[in-house]
């Protein structure tokens, strides 16, 4: 039997409705046939594609976990951010005042700045086209195959190079046969959500399909001062595809085409001390907001096509081509202080649009040697626009003040990448890999102040004042080889012991929010061009992570264990982020990014799954508990910061006094599951206890927005009908209602070294951007139950 597979691709999820429950912690890299996805929580059985071929679970040396479209549908997942809570060493989460914005991070490594500029350290993908911006990357899930992530660098496997990990959304290949399925739901805070998922063969060849979602929800809060729901949802969306060939034919190629609009309420962020000015006090509700930011209306709207297409040359050789255009537009107005006040109120933009190709050739001689070589390339354009604005500032001096930053970021990117296996004999193995990486990054970035109002681009009516502040156009090239290579070794079918090394590289760029403080205090007179683009440039990022791991299937099956202890030098890290300042002696906000130093990671993840209650199997009934634990010890081994001295700044370094953000030491999961036969259906209980450890928002602690160790329980019940014909089901979500934080904002004065916040006598803490003070925060979802109903015909 050959081993090379088709690939069912569809470049398409990005409106869903399912759900997560026990992941079997698989690894895969390619969409597998429908009948070949995980079904259960034994890895024995499972078949993967980690390598770009299929292979049992147990004898891939790659530690990721797996997800399957059923377990998601089961156990009720709202969206994509949930799968982190049973992944270890994974953080996934909406990126502060946005809806749909995903900030992701594996092992300590990720990137939480949305703006133009800086690029992702976890790779997002559909269907093995690379997203380049995490704008509209927060997914709901419907009509999934299964979601992967990916632990540890990527690279001599896939198109673009990710530095983190990886997460995969797969979506669900067209059947052969006719096929029409509804899901809807209906819960607390008036969820509403119907899914419709139709496809049919055109001729023995040809197949058509395409989805239809509606997913809404009313909000967690309210926003007092506009009257709009806070946290709640509003998106429509919908994809199609038209499959030719494959079943058994020697070629397939899948057109795909994609599209969400998403119209939910901008997210307004709770205020954790009063007013500065004001006295505002704090709202008992940390759901209600009193932002008064109206224009622009947020909304997010994201559109795809791609074309994906495989053929088996010979019986060794298959050839894969991907093929993509992808393109998003967001208005994304955040109300920093989350007061009525203009003070930091930032109206922004987002524009990104991309072009991909991709090439494999994949080699199997069924016997010692199997492989891929491929080439990727990639044209992206990401644009952002923002006000930042200040009109309390200083009202007589400067009224309606407002910095306004264009930043357009272009990326041209080519790669070549290769990875062999060589089987020595049953027992040992070794697979050597590389990756040679041309990047290329354009920068065009504006920076100019208005008076009297915002700015024309918004809508304002302001007046320029003076000259730009930053009027930069420039590039920069960058170029690194990253191997990889694993040694495995068996010392029976069902146990693997492996070991491998591999080099992670995320390219340099420029700092879209300008030159800000530093040209003036440390240039004087006009800065050079080669200047300007020294303030604002930084360099590539790269990790060497060593990773040694066990997987074993022990009691003929029953339990399936995974194992993996990693260690990291990260050099160079990139470290992008703002603060209030004073330029030409107008408050305003500076760019702060930088490359601190060096940092060391290292840690270990487990995840098991079990079979119990053997002696029911004669009644049908089934009990199984999985499990994860996850720990790291990360931090920073030099971080060198401007620190102010009588001198002028000199770089200090105070790694000992900054954590690495969205990463909690202890991250870990249990879940209990149960089926049964209920007449000639079956029901099937779940539920999940997640737990993550103590996390920094941000590299300088900050004790009100930094979040304690905390758990949360979800629960399921569902009963499917003979053939699965239709299914009724009630979820509940964080049961006993915790109050969590994700993210937020902080803009106040903090000591320069250990980065304290600094009291002043009467208590409070002083602004340092904009008049009331800003130190908000974004809360994860409460206690939500809903009951989901499903039909198949």
């Amino acid at each position: 039997m050959r081993k090379a597979r088709f690939l069912a691709v569809s470049s398409s999820v990005l409106a869903l409705s399912g759900g997560l429950g026990a992941a079997a912690p698989a690894l895969a890299q390619d969409a597998a046939p429908a009948a070949e996805a995980p079904a259960d929580s034994s890895g024995g059985d499972i078949i993967v594609t980690a390598r770009r071929r299929e292979e049992r679970l147990v004898d891939v040396p790659i530690a990721v976990t797996s997800f399957s479209g059923d377990q998601l549908e089961k156990s009720g997942a709202i969206d994509v951010t949930e799968i982190s809570q049973t992944t270890p060493n994974v953080t996934l989460e909406p990126s502060r005042g946005t809806n749909s914005t995903l900030s992701a991070f594996i092992r300590g490594v990720g990137q939480q700045d949305p703006v133009s500029g800086f690029e992702q350290g976890v790779g997002i993908y559909l269907d093995d086209v690379y997203l380049n911006r995490p704008q509209a990357a927060v997914l709901d899930i419907y009509d999934v195959e299964r979601i992967e992530v990916l632990r540890g660098p990527q690279g001599t496997l896939y198109g673009r190079n990710t530095i983190g990990g990886a997460v995969k959304y797969v979506t669900r290949q067209l059947p052969d046969a006719f096929s029409l399925k509804l899901r809807g739901s209906y819960g607390t805070y008036d969820q509403a959500d119907l899914v419709v998922t139709a496809s049919a063969p055109v001729t023995d060849l040809i197949r058509v399909g395409g989805s239809v979602a509606r997913l809404s929800r009313g909000g967690f809060g309210t926003n007092l001062t506009t009257g709009e729901d806070n946290y709640n949802k509003d998106i429509w969306a919908g994809r199609a595809s038209l499959d030719i060939g494959g079943y058994g034919q020697p070629v397939l190629i899948r057109i795909s085409g994609d599209y969400t609009k998403d119209k939910s309420n901008a997210r307004g962020g709770h205020r954790l001390i009063p007013g500065y000015v004001s006295g505002a006090p704090v709202l008992d509700d940390v759901y209600d907001t009193r932002g008064g930011l109206l224009d622009p209306k947020q909304e997010v709207e994201a559109y795809g096509f791609a074309i994906n297409a495989t053929a088996e040359l010979t019986d060794r050789l298959t050839f894969r081509s991907i093929s993509s255009w992808r393109k998003d537009d967001s208005a994304s107005p955040i109300d920093f202080d989350a007061l009525p006040a203009v003070d930091v109120d930032v109206p922004a933009y987002y524009r990104n649009e991309q072009t991909s190709q991709e090439f494999q050739l994949l080699y199997d001689d069924g016997g010692m040697v199997q492989g891929m070589i491929g080439a990727y390339y990639l044209s992206a354009k990401a644009d952002t626009q923002f006000d930042t604005r200040l009109f309390t500032a200083n009202p007589v001096v400067l009224p309606g003040l407002t910095a306004f930053t264009q930043a357009n970021v272009d990326t041209e990117t080519f790669a070549i990448f290769g990875d062999f296996t060589f089987d020595f004999s049953e027992q040992f193995s070794a697979s050597v890999g590389g990756r040679y990486t041309w990047d290329e990054r354009r920068a065009q970035i504006l920076r100019q102040n208005y008076l009297l109002g915002g700015s024309p681009v918004f809508g304002g009516a302001g007046v320029a004042a003076g000259a730009p502040s930053t009027d930069f156009s420039g590039k920069a090239k960058f170029e690194k080889f990253t191997p990889r290579v694993s040694v495995s070794f068996k010392p029976t079918p069902e146990h693997n012991l492996y070991a491998s090394y591999s080099q992670g590289f995320k390219g340099g760029g420029f700092d879209p929010r300008g030159v800000g403080a530093s040209a003036p205090a440390a240039t004087p007179g006009a800065p050079t061009d080669a200047e300007v683009a020294d303030y604002l440039s930084f360099e590539p990022e790269t990790v060497d992570s060593y990773e040694i791991g066990y997987k074993g299937n022990l009691f003929g099956g029953a339990l399936y264990i995974a194992a993996a202890g990693f260690y990291m030098d990260y050099k160079d890290v990139q470290i992008p982020g703002s603060a209030g300042c004073t330029v030409a002696g107008v408050p305003t906000f500076c760019g702060v990014i930088t490359n601190a130093g060096k940092a060391r990671f290292k840690g270990v993840e487990l995840e098991a799954s079990a079979r119990l209650g053997q002696d029911l199997a004669a009644a049908g009934d089934r009990l199984s508990l999985s499990g994860s634990l996850g720990y790291i010890d990360a931090e920073y081994k030099e971080y060198f910061a401007n620190i102010a001295t009588p001198t002028g700044p000199q770089p200090v370094d105070v790694a000992e006094f900054r954590k690495v953000q969205n990463t909690p030491k202890w991250t870990g999961s249990a879940t209990l599951a149960y089926t049964a036969p209920v007449g000639e259906g079956d029901v099937a209980f779940s539920t999940t206890y997640s737990y993550r450890g103590k996390t920094f928002q941000f590299e300088v602690p900050n004790p009100y927005l930094d979040q304690k160790g905390y758990g949360l329980v979800d629960a399921s019940l569902v009963y499917t009908a003979p053939n699965g014909r239709w299914s009724l089901g009630v979820h509940g979500k964080n049961l006993f209602d915790k109050r969590y934080k994700t993210s937020g904002y902080t803009f106040l004065t903090t000591n320069a070294t250990t980065g304290e916040l600094v009291t002043l006598p009467n208590g409070r803490f002083l602004p340092t951007l904009g008049t009331e003070g800003t130190l908000t925060a974004y809360y994860g979802n409460p206690r939500q139950v809903f009951a989901t109903a499903t039909l198949e015909f």
